[in-house]
């Protein structure tokens, strides 16, 4: 059993709060992504888990264990680093090797746990090189098997690919997938990426100035994200946010003096040169909250037309070969981006255009403009 747990844990660096009061579980043999950008404690966390850094409260178990006081060397943990950590003046080989020559393993061994490794990670080729002999992926390759060969309990991984090029990053995420998924290893992995994050957790932990925002399958933090940090981060662009009032339109029994929700009309987001109905099963969820909100919509759930209600300029096109995204401003001020086919048509920087929403329920997201919460639909 090699569940990690993150219990009530904080951690201070003179007045500076990195990590508040984190409660989480990263489950045996799950691979679990601490997503966040630079500074929210992501990075922190982890090497508490490594013993790198003391809590300042709470507690770390992996497995049945507490392991706050434990060494470093006896938390039976394998890490690896962004800039790789290899020993220049050793061979690919020795760089294996060396934590099991740390444990003090027998030589015999020792050579069928780094043939295991090399042979697993495609490294069999270049045992005898040094470091500088090797292409950066393939150096990184060399520090995940410096991480197997010792069969650990946990592995953690701080923004391996960051010092990777783009095709090398697409390479090496599938290779660790592929890895986690053969040894069954519990992992914490840590990256600012959520391309990196949406493609190679099982679930996904995000962080923001050292709260933990909310944690769950990629798939439902991409359709429910819980407020409008997880909101604006998940995404590829992220998700077009839009402040506005929760405003009753059309008739109305009782007249819309009695206030929002009083009447049978349609509920509507209302901002400055136009105002989005929300279907109805939407509207049946957040009436009666507000007034004030924020309405968000994914890229794909936008698209140009000449009837849309919302106004806006176009700012950039940016053609990005499957897909082009079409940058608006609207007349708040508000940029907007829409996301379409490369075979639409595609409007000139300047232009004036109408931008619609789906009909799709699914496609609307409504958060509290004070709080940022989600509001539903739940």
């Amino acid at each position: 059993m090699a569940e990690v747990t993150f219990l009530g844990v904080t951690k201070r660096f003179g007045e500076t709060l990195a990590v508040d009061d984190l409660t989480l579980s990263v489950r045996d043999g799950e691979l679990l992504v601490l997503l966040g950008p630079s500074g929210c404690g992501k990075t922190t966390a982890l090497r508490m888990v490594a013993g790198l850094e003391e809590l300042t409260e709470g507690t770390v178990s992996i497995g049945d264990r507490v392991v706050n006081d434990v060494d470093p060397k006896d938390r039976d943990v394998a890490m690896v680093f962004q800039s790789y950590a290899l020993y220049p003046h050793l061979t690919v080989a020795k760089n294996i090797e060396f934590p099991l020559r740390q444990r003090g393993v027998d030589k015999e061994e020792r050579a069928a746990k780094v043939k295991r490794a090399a042979d697993t990670l495609g490294l069999s080729g270049l045992l005898g090189r040094k470091p500088a002999q090797l292409s950066g992926g393939q150096r990184q390759r060399v520090a995940l098997a410096r991480a197997i060969v010792r069969e650990p309990l946990v592995f953690l991984m701080d923004e391996p690919l960051s010092n990777l090029d783009a095709a090398l990053r697409v390479q090496t995420r599938a290779d660790i997938v592929e890895l986690q998924a053969r040894l069954a290893t519990t992992t914490l992995y840590v990256t600012h990426d959520q391309v990196e994050a949406m493609t190679m957790g099982h679930r996904i932990a995000v962080m923001s100035e050292g709260r933990l925002q909310q944690v769950a399958a990629p798939e439902a933090l991409y359709d429910r994200p819980a407020n409008t940090f997880v909101a604006r981060f998940l995404g590829s662009p992220g998700m077009n946010l839009i402040e506005g009032m929760l405003v009753e339109s059309g008739p109305s029994e009782t007249g819309p003096e009695r206030g929002a929700g009083a009447g049978v009309g349609t509920l509507c987001v209302a901002f400055p040169g136009a105002s989005v109905p929300l279907p109805a099963e939407v509207a049946e969820g957040v009436r009666g909250a507000g007034p004030d909100v924020v309405l968000g919509l994914r890229p794909e759930a936008v698209h140009l037309s000449s009837d849309g209600s919302i106004g806006a300029s176009v700012v950039i096109v940016e053609l990005l070969g499957a897909e082009t995204h079409v940058i608006c401003t609207t007349e708040m001020g508000t940029r907007l981006i829409v996301r379409q086919g490369a075979a639409a048509p595609k409007p000139a920087i300047g232009e004036t255009v109408r931008i619609a929403v789906s009909a799709d329920p699914q496609a609307y997201h409504l958060f509290d403009a004070g709080t940022g919460e989600r509001l539903g639909p739940s």
